[in-house]
């Protein structure tokens, strides 16, 4: 498959796996974000965790700020990642702390601490559709893709059950598969090579 290929492959993916996502109903998404950070926080990774990058949810993504909350609650130093010259930093944020909208609609931290990648235990990996082997569509920036490798951390996708897809994801060999996939009614362990 050729690059332009790919590009129209993942548009697709994308295109369908978001009205899937979209179509679900507020209050179901709001008890399935429940049901998914209760799974989340059953993970031996997140409860030793120390540090943890988490996303600020958008649109109809899974509602983050349950597990931000208990995270903060539990001692866990949180970031939240921020565009600097265009890579994805990890920023250490608190609930009520400033941020700064973004031109797709999620936040980042105006300020915090920028993490070393190898001070993460765990990256909660946002995303729009995810294969049983950890493939994964993102929104199209690079950003994670890019990221991914500078850390040891847990890759963990934090997903709708709705955003799975049973063939695998078209991807391209920098795409960078997830560790595990979270969703409301399951727990997916994948294999990294």
């Amino acid at each position: 498959m050729n690059s332009a290929q790919l590009k129209r492959a993942k548009r697709a993916v994308r295109a369908e796996v978001l009205a899937r996502r979209d179509a679900l109903d507020p209050l179901e998404r709001a008890e399935m974000g429940v049901r998914i950070v209760t799974r989340l926080l059953d993970l031996p990774e997140l409860r030793a965790a120390h540090a943890v990058m988490v996303f600020w949810s958008f649109g109809s993504e899974v509602p983050m700020d349950p597990l931000i909350a208990r995270l903060v609650e539990a001692g866990v130093t949180v970031a939240l990642p921020r565009i600097a010259d265009g890579r994805l930093e990890p920023r250490t944020w608190r609930p009520g702390e400033p941020v700064t909208e973004t031109h797709f609609g999620a936040h980042e931290p105006e300020a915090g601490r920028v993490l070393d990648p190898a001070e993460l235990d765990v990256v909660a990996t946002p995303g729009v559709a995810f294969d049983r082997a950890g493939g994964r569509v993102g929104y199209g920036g690079g950003f994670y893709d890019r990221f991914l490798p500078l850390t040891p951390a847990l890759r963990v996708a934090v997903a709708f059950g709705v955003q799975l897809v049973d063939a695998p994801v078209p991807a391209a060999p920098f795409d960078l598969p997830v560790d595990a996939i979270v969703t409301e009614t399951e727990t997916i362990r994948c294999v990294r090579d």
